[in-house]
């Protein structure tokens, strides 16, 4: 096994192909063992498992592999001086290594495999004929064979596994671990998860116990009776509340600087490749600087050019950002406001609870529409990489969001001013909508596996049907297999599932800095959710969910120019 101990090798990608009866005189020629036989020239460690219906391939690659490969893609890490260099893998032991003690972060390794697998080409002059189960293939000359065998369908998915020693460790010292309450092993979920989920971790907890004051604040206000010097004591809670949101932010970011030193971020794994593992990814335009270089215009004509099109990017970006704004306001504003005036007027409680069930079924579908249509406009965007896309798809959906979480809230609180029912929509969507969510969002990954596995079983039942007994999954990769990915519920195509768990947080910010002193208790509610929802995202991500493809960005984007819109609209509330 390319001199690695049979117990020291930990398997981080899978393939998944098609499980097929092979004749031994085709066997050289089935582009399945082909595939399997370039893995191993280029120094991966291959294992190969049979599961119900379908067969895995297990890649694992050794430490020179991986360096090599880093080399070759000229990638930079910090060295012992503190400057970042291109990395030598005979210069090995000048580099820094991580906190874990590993010379590469996962968002490296994931980098080099994503290299390794998708950078075996055809070398030859002509093209090569392969099969598989009778069908011929032709592999082109400079192509490579994973993307071919891809579009063919052959190979169905490529995804990373789960490292079990390490789950198991996460799992005793960070999701069962309810007893430190805010604690987390944040270098840990770095090293095993990638830097934006790590960071998303990190914002969780600190942003949790700094709500502790503001949740004391608040319960000494509900549970006291002042009298007359309300008038004094709301004003202070007000102003405090600013205060604490304009510090917490401060020092988030002197934070998230500290975690991007700890980590030795310096930004050398390209995010422009997209986080998909896939090799189908969007590539950022072309910028005209190439083109014109290659063509030989002079030197001022480059400048115009280069110009020219930074300029038409930020007139494409501020076209798509005026339709989604018009389509907001034309058409999802009028029907928020009809459906909160309706609710407001009925008598009836069967026919409030009909309504809303109407209610929620055109808004998923209108918000799925929202985010098909925001996805095709980015695409004629002149975004940089993935993340800059994925930032811009943030900004052009939270409007729907928005719309449909505090359309309702203004309006009891602007129009009727009417405290009472604001308190009852408040203590609704702080309490039993977050707990509602939480329930789904842990229960939906279940019941899809288990709905997956009964299908494979059914399915092998039907093509063998003299089977009796109990069928069983003996392995762990096809479990994993059938696991969901960590999907955002708006487009798989740009972002994963921290969309949803960043989108959470920013409509339960902007509801408890807005309403804060109608309800004094939301930021005490809010406080025990967040703490429940450190270990409830820990579970899913570790044990009900697939691992998820690192994401190399550092910081957590677009989300903290809302979380900060928030904080200014309570300011101007305040003036």
């Amino acid at each position: 096994m390319n001199g690695v101990p049979e117990d020291l090798i930990v398997y981080e990608i899978a393939l998944v192909v098609p499980k097929r009866n092979l004749n031994e005189e085709n066997k050289g020629y089935d582009c399945v063992e082909v595939l399997v036989n370039e893995f191993r020239n280029v120094g991966l460690i291959v294992e190969r498992v049979l599961g119900l219906s379908d067969e895995f391939i297990k890649l694992a690659a050794p430490l020179e592999t991986l360096g090599r490969v880093a080399a070759k893609m000229q990638m930079k890490k910090t060295t012992h001086i503190g400057i970042d260099l291109q990395f030598e893998w005979e210069e090995i032991k000048a580099f820094v290594r991580q906190p874990d003690g590993s010379l590469f972060s996962w968002c490296e390794r994931f980098q080099c495999y994503r290299h390794l697998i998708y950078k075996i080409v055809n070398k030859k002059n002509s093209d090569v004929t392969l099969k598989f189960d009778g069908k011929e293939i032709q592999w082109e000359a400079g192509k490579s064979l994973l993307q071919r065998l891809e579009l063919e369908g052959i190979v169905k998915q490529v995804f990373p596994l789960h490292d079990e020693i390490k789950r198991k460790k996460l799992l005793r010292s960070w999701a069962l671990n309810w007893w430190d309450f805010t604690a987390q092993p944040i270098d840990e979920i770095y090293a095993y998860f990638g830097t934006k989920i790590a960071v998303y971790f990190a914002f969780l907890g600190m942003y949790t116990r700094w709500m502790i004051f503001p949740a004391t604040f608040g319960l000494i206000l509900q549970l006291i009776d002042f009298g007359s010097l309300k008038l004094l004591v709301f004003p202070a809670f007000f102003i405090s509340i600013v205060l604490w949101a304009v510090l917490f932010f401060q020092f988030w970011k002197r934070k998230n600087s500290a975690l991007s030193a700890r980590w030795h971020l310096n930004f050398s794994v390209s995010t422009s490749e997209g986080y998909k593992l896939s090799g189908r990814e969007w590539n950022s335009l072309q910028p005209p600087l190439e083109l014109v270089k290659n063509s030989g215009i002079d030197k001022t004509k480059e400048k115009e050019a280069l110009q020219r099109y930074e300029w038409f990017g930020y007139l494409k970006r501020f076209r798509n950002d005026v339709i989604i704004i018009l389509s907001i306001i034309c058409l999802q504003l009028p029907f928020e406001l009809a459906y909160a005036h309706l609710y407001e007027v009925l008598k009836s409680d069967m026919v409030k609870f009909g309504l809303t069930v109407v209610y929620l079924l055109v808004i998923q579908y209108f918000t799925k529409i929202g985010g098909k249509i925001s996805i095709r406009l980015i695409k004629h965007e002149n975004n940089e990489n993935t993340e800059y896309q994925a930032d811009s798809l943030v900004y052009k959906v939270f409007g729907l969001y928005f719309m449909q979480s505090y359309i309702g809230v203004f309006y009891h609180a602007l129009l009727h001013r009417n405290f009472m029912t604001l308190r009852q929509v408040l203590i609704q969507r702080l309490i039993l909508y977050e707990v509602l969510e939480n329930l789904v969002e842990n229960s939906l990954p279940y019941l899809k596996y288990s709905y997956k596995k009964y299908r494979a079983v059914r399915n092998k039942k039907k093509r063998e049907k003299g089977l009796i007994g109990k069928i069983q999954f003996t392995t762990r990769v096809e479990k994993e297999y059938l696991k969901p990915t960590y999907s955002a519920s708006i487009s798989e195509e740009l972002e994963d599932g921290l969309f949803d768990d960043f989108l959470e947080l920013a409509l339960q910010f902007g509801m408890i800095m807005m309403f804060a002193c109608a309800f004094p208790l939301a930021f005490a509610f809010s406080a025990l959710n967040n703490i429940a929802e450190m270990r409830t995202d820990a579970l899913k991500l570790l044990a009900m969910l697939r691992r998820p493809v690192p994401r190399a960005a550092a910081t957590i984007g677009a989300w903290l120019n809302i979380f900060q819109v928030f904080l200014l609209s309570k300011m101007s509330i305040f003036h």
